[in-house]
C-alpha cells in the first residue's frame, strides 16, 4: 500500500496537531509527549524503551514511549505516526523504514509544527527531520574490518555477513568493508558480501550453508548486522572454529562470551541507548518552541545528509568487555551536557 495515500489523513488534521502543539509550545517542556519508532521489531532498539524512560525522568518530559510497528512495512510505520499525532504526541525519534519513503510523512509533521529526528539511520536529503544521530556505520564498518584484518595478521579472505538492503546503513557498510580491504593492496580479499541476513531464518540459513561450504576458503568474517553477528559467533563455537577470525557488531551475551572464549575477535559497539536518550532530549527542546537548530551547528556531512551527529563507537575486545559499558554512558553524558550549546540556538 503506498504511504502517501496515508498522509491525506495527516493533512486532515493540521488544527488538531498546530492546537497540540501549541499547547505544548506555550507550557512547559513536562508537556511533551515524544515517541520513538523503530522500523520494526528488532533487538537493536530494545535499549530506547529505557532510555525514554530515564530522559522524561532525568528532563522532566510528560511522556517518551517506545513504539514498534508490528512488521518493517514503511506503511505500518507511517500509519503508527499518523495514529500517534491524534493521540497528542508533539515529537518524533524515527528509524527511517525507508531512508527516502519517509519524507513525505516527515514532511506533513514539520508543516504540523511537530519536529522529528531520524535516529540510528538517516533520512536521505532533502529531507525535514531536523537532524540524524546515530552510528558512523561507515566509520564502524571500517573500523572493524580493520579490527579483523589486525586479527588476521594482515592477510586472507573475508566474507562480509550484511543487514537488510532497505536499511540505509547497509550499502555505507559495505563501502566501508572494500574500502579498509582494498588498503592491503591485495592481502585481503573480501570474497562475497552476504546482504538480508539480519533476521533470525535467514541468518541461520545463510550462514550455516557458508561455513558448511566453504568452512576452509574462509579466514574471516565482518558481521555489520546484530543477528548475523550472534549466529556466526554461534555457529563458530560449534563447529569448535578458533582459526576463522569473527569481529561483529553490537553487545549480544551471546559475542561478548565468544570474545571471552576465543570464538570471535572484537565486536563494534554502538550506542542505542543514548541514540533514545539524548534524542528525547533534543526533541524535547525543540517540540517546547524555546530552541531551533543553529545554522551554524557543526554536523557532520555524509553521502545521505548534512546534518548528521555521531552517537559514538568503539571496538570491544577483551581487553575492555568489562568496562566498554562505562565508556559508552561517558560517551552519552558528553554528548548530551554539551548538545544545547553545541547544536541548538535556544530562547
Amino acid at each position: 500500500m503506498n504511504h502517501r495515500h496515508h498522509g491525506a489523513r495527516l493533512r486532515a488534521l493540521p488544527l488538531l496537531a498546530a492546537a497540540l502543539f501549541g499547547l505544548a509550545g506555550a507550557a512547559h517542556a513536562s508537556d511533551n509527549k515524544i515517541a520513538l519508532i523503530p522500523g520494526g521489531p528488532h533487538p537493536y532498539f530494545a535499549p530506547w524503551e529505557q532510555a525514554g524512560k530515564d530522559a522524561a525522568k532525568d528532563f522532566g518530559i510528560a511522556a517518551v514511549d517506545f513504539k514498534v510497528p508490528a512488521e518493517w512495512k514503511l506503511n505500518l510505520q507511517t500509519e503508527l505516526v499518523e495514529s500517534l499525532v491524534t493521540q497528542g504526541y508533539t515529537a518524533f525519534g524515527i528509524f527511517p523504514g525507508d531512508a527516502v519513503g519517509i519524507n513525505s510523512t516527515v514532511e506533513e509533521l514539520t508543516a504540523n509544527n511537530i519536529p522529528s529526528l531520524a535516529l540510528a539511520g538517516c533520512a536521505q536529503d532533502p529531507t525535514k527531520v531536523s537532524f540524524c544521530f546515530g552510528t558512523d556505520v561507515y566509520n564502524s564498518a571500517y573500523l572493524g574490518t580493520k579490527a579483523l584484518i589486525e586479527a588476521l595478521g594482515g592477510k586472507g579472505k573475508i566474507v562480509h555477513l550484511a543487514g537488510l538492503l532497505v536499511d540505509p546503513n547497509t550499502k555505507l557498510r559495505m563501502d566501508a568493508v572494500e574500502k579498509a580491504a582494498s588498503e592491503t593492496n591485495g592481502a585481503v580479499t573480501v570474497v562475497q558480501h552476504i546482504t538480508d541476513t539480519d533476521a533470525q531464518e535467514a541468518a541461520d540459513q545463510k550462514i550455516n550453508a557458508l561455513l558448511g561450504a566453504q568452512k576452509d576458503e574462509i579466514d574471516g568474517l565482518i558481521s555489520t548486522a546484530y543477528i548475523p553477528s550472534v549466529v556466526a559467533a554461534k555457529s563458530l563455537r560449534n563447529l569448535g572454529d578458533k582459526r576463522i577470525k569473527l569481529v561483529g557488531i553490537d553487545d549480544d551475551q551471546i559475542v561478548l562470551d565468544a570474545i571471552k572464549d576465543g570464538f570471535a575477535a572484537g565486536t563494534m559497539a554502538q550506542n542505542p541507548y543514548g541514540q533514545g536518550y539524548v534524542g528525547a532530549y533534543a526533541l524535547d527542546l525543540l517540540a517546547s518552541g524555546t530552541c531551533t537548530v543553529k545554522a551554524d551547528a557543526p554536523f557532520v556531512k555524509t553521502p545521505q545528509t548534512e546534518r548528521f551527529i555521531d552517537s559514538g563507537t568503539l571496538l570491544i575486545s577483551n581487553a575492555n568487555a568489562a568496562t566498554y559499558k562505562d565508556d559508552l554512558k561517558k560517551i552519552t553524558t558528553e554528548i548530551q551536557t554539551s548538545f544545547k550549546d553545541k547544536y541548538l540556538d535556544c530562547k
